[in-house]
């Protein structure tokens, strides 16, 4: 028998990090494939790009700090960080974004901070906002629902305007995303933005067409499928449920409260809940066990105060979705929670 000391994350439940991070990955498989039958293919090149660039990087940075490559590259969280990327990418960007993002979430938000177990931020989340803050124009251009094109986008047309700007027939992107009445079309939670900042109420904003029947046109499904993930991972013990209810529930909370006193001021706990990244950032995001809270007591703060700072940022931030800069501003905050939250030692009555 062998002894291995290696860093966090720790799991009880017998699985090698390897085993989670995979599980997790899995798990995510609904979602994406949500958001390929809503928005297009560009979501699973997108995906395809980002975690291929990152398993690259892992192992370039492994050779460099002359550390074991095939070991490391084999624990998956490379992996996952690329998926992730991948995913908040918007499915027509171009090739480089996805790497330039990939690329500094494995090498400064990760390695600059000695690898895995190290890290103070959730590295997909910081290579989201620098690619946000660096390239707005890009990073908010998401495809229509797809049942609101004029013509489905096919596989082809698709690879060619993220690596060449235009498809096979020589569209553009911006022609791409044009839907039947010659417009392009916000996601649900700009929609309301846009709308609320013109003079118009919540209820006028619901009447556009990117909105169903209780929260944006595909987006419901997509949050719904990523909640599906998220239970699994939940049954399977690869993730705890303090982090993702007490973020849904301050989240729901916080809405409820502003909906009763604005009910056309701001949007509906439903909307929250079930547009953007709530359910991936509730689930896949906020529970990364390395940048997250590490007390049962720490994870409810830590997933309360997510929530809270998504609803600010939502209602009252310039960006339509705060997951992002929530989780960020949350994993700044981990330090303090953790000396607050921690268990007292056994048979010590208090803090020294």
């Amino acid at each position: 028998m062998a002894f291995f000391i290696a860093s966090s994350p720790h799991s009880h439940s017998r699985k090698s990090t390897s085993d989670i991070m995979m599980t997790v990955v899995m798990s995510a498989i609904p979602g994406i494939a949500a958001l390929c039958y809503f928005f297009g293919w560009g979501v699973l090149i997108q995906t395809a790009i980002a975690a291929l660039t990152a398993v690259v990087a892992e192992a370039a940075l492994m050779l460099v700090r002359k550390r074991p490559v095939i070991r490391t590259v084999r624990d998956n969280s490379a992996l996952l960080t690329g998926v992730l990327v991948g995913i908040a990418i918007p499915p027509l960007s171009p090739w480089w974004l996805a790497v330039i993002g990939t690329l500094f979430a494995i090498v400064v938000a990760k390695h600059l901070y000695g690898g895995l177990g190290q890290n103070l931020f959730n590295p997909a989340m910081v290579a989201y906002v620098v690619l946000l803050i660096s390239f707005p124009a890009h990073m908010t251009s998401w495809m229509p629902e797809a049942s609101l094109l004029p013509e489905h986008v096919s596989f082809l047309d698709t690879a060619y305007s993220i690596f060449t700007g235009f498809s096979i027939d020589g569209f553009s992107v911006q022609q791409l995303r044009q839907t039947v009445d010659g417009t392009t079309m916000a996601t649900p939670l700009d929609t309301v933005k846009i709308a609320l900042n013109s003079g118009r109420t919540v209820s006028e904003a619901l009447s556009e067409p990117v909105f169903g029947m209780f929260a944006g046109l595909g987006w419901s499904w997509v949050n719904l499928a990523f909640l599906l993930g998220g239970l699994f991972m939940l049954q399977r013990n690869i993730i705890r449920w303090h982090i993702p209810i007490a973020m849904l529930a301050s989240l729901f909370l916080c809405s409820l409260i502003g909906f009763v006193i604005s009910p056309d001021g701001v949007a509906s706990p439903i909307i929250h809940l079930f547009s953007g990244a709530t359910m991936l950032g509730a689930f896949f995001i906020a529970t990364d066990p390395v940048s997250a809270s590490t007390t049962d007591k720490g994870r409810l703060v830590f997933g309360a105060l997510i929530g809270l700072l998504i609803y600010l940022i939502r209602t009252f931030g310039s960006f339509p979705d705060g997951v992002a800069f929530a989780v960020l501003l949350a994993n700044m905050c981990v330090p303090l929670i953790d000396y607050y939250t921690k268990p007292d030692v056994y048979g010590q009555g208090g803090r020294a």
